[in-house]
């Protein structure tokens, strides 16, 4: 069982940054990413990352504006959000996979854990 545990998040204006964190308790699974769920809508795989090296996935909604990484001496996954806009208002979830094959975009069931999710609102 791995536990995530996510920090971050919050209200911004648009053009602002947000920086989401979350730490694992273990480093077992291969994947972890961000997944984000607005209100009436699915839950989608927003960015992902490969742990053993590194390799990341980026959704074109936020291409060249939010940037995942990873400290593993921490066993933390990072969310950079720049230039936010308002429909990138959504809860935020922390997610970790074991993956079958290559699997940087998955659905959420999927999945093996989660986070408990973090609100990100911007404002116009």
């Amino acid at each position: 069982q791995v536990q995530l545990v996510e920090s971050g998040g919050g209200s911004v204006q648009a053009g602002g940054s947000l920086r989401l964190s979350c730490a694992a308790s273990a480093s077992t699974t291969y994947y972890m990413g961000w997944f984000r769920q607005a209100r009436g809508k699915e839950r989608e795989v927003v960015a992902s990352i490969y742990t053993r090296d590194d390799i990341t996935y980026y959704s074109d909604s936020v291409k060249g504006r939010f940037t995942i990484s990873q400290d593993k001496a921490k066993n933390t996954v990072y969310l950079q959000m720049n230039s936010l806009k308002p429909d990138d208002t959504a809860v935020y979830y922390c997610a970790a996979w074991y993956g079958l094959g290559w699997s940087l975009v998955v659905t959420p069931a999927q999945v093996n854990f989660w986070g408990q999710g973090t609100q990100v609102t911007v404002s116009s």
